[in-house]
């Protein structure tokens, strides 16, 4: 092979690495890609803010947020909620005039109607009636509008294009919010009073002077001492908020269910297991592909 045989373009066979290149690069297909551990949040990071928490907290089902970002998503949802409900009331109101006022309308029409019939009851004799100019009479030039006037047309508009008989567009119907936050991450229900406050506990090395962002290790197991990480399955005790790793909850407190630290006594609702950070193996996180929809050429 010559120095520029990777540029060549004499070759029978048409690789796999020049056929994703092209794909790419022709702006058509779909292009899919698989994501790395730069993709994804550490273990110890918020799920709205990705960044690390200052006060962590922790659901019923094990997504860590930080508390203030939390609690300001929370307000906004309840924001939006609110502002639906004003709108939904508005609605309901809007409604409640529309049939009063079909209400009245019709009242009105059964007063006219019977005032009518009463007017249309006369005690002259039929003699004197038949005497009178017949306007309904084949031969009177108002028979046209006699006739018009009689099947009902007189309110009728004699033309579709006029605005009043053109269609109009019904206004969106508006449903009722529901008042319940969710949560972004499993889509449960949000409680602040199911929240648990998370103690994570420092890694002491006096040698490292850097800062705790900075750090690659820095939180350990609050029992074990073992390093924390994206890799390392952990789990969050209820009644304290300790972070121990699932080995120890596994060979040390599901022996006699004790709090190692306190002794107090747990039970299975009191492991709150943590969710992991992205490693970018499909045994920890089974979302590792991204997929990028793009137009596709038809032959």
């Amino acid at each position: 092979m010559t120095r520029h045989g990777r540029n060549c373009t004499a070759g029978a066979v048409y690789t796999y690495h020049e056929k994703k290149r092209d794909a790419r690069d022709s702006g058509f297909g779909t292009e899919q890609l698989r994501l790395g551990k730069d993709s994804f949040r550490d273990f110890d990071c918020c799920c709205l803010t990705l960044q690390p928490c200052r006060n962590p907290v922790v659901t019923p089902e094990g997504y860590l947020f930080d508390k203030e970002a939390l609690l300001e998503y929370i307000l906004t949802k309840k924001g939006e909620i609110n502002k639906q409900m004003r709108a939904y009331e508005r609605q309901l109101k809007k409604d409640e005039n529309e049939l009063a006022e079909l209400a009245a309308a019709e009242q009105q029409m059964k007063v006219e109607k019977f005032v009518k019939a009463e007017s249309d009851i006369t005690s002259t004799p039929s003699s004197s009636r038949s005497s009178d100019f017949d306007i309904s009479s084949p031969g009177s030039t108002n028979s046209g509008m006699s006739n018009n006037m009689s099947k009902g047309h007189g309110k009728k508009l004699p033309s579709f294009w006029i605005p009043q008989l053109t269609p109009q567009a019904k206004a969106t119907k508006v449903e009722k919010p529901d008042k319940t936050v969710y949560c972004p991450m499993s889509g449960k229900p949000l409680r602040v009073k199911d929240l648990i406050e998370v103690k994570f506990t420092l890694v002491k090395d006096p040698t490292d002077k850097s800062s705790l962002i900075t750090k690659k290790n820095r939180y350990m197991c609050a029992v074990t001492h073992d390093i924390l990480g994206n890799s390392v399955p952990t789990a969050v005790i209820r009644t304290t908020g300790h972070v121990v790793t699932l080995e120890c909850v596994e060979k040390l407190i599901k022996k006699d269910w004790l709090h190692p630290l306190t002794g107090d006594k747990l039970k299975e609702k009191d492991i709150i297991v943590l969710q992991r950070g992205g490693t970018g193996f499909a045994t920890t996180n089974n979302q590792l592909e991204a997929k990028h929809y793009r137009p596709v050429m038809q032959a």
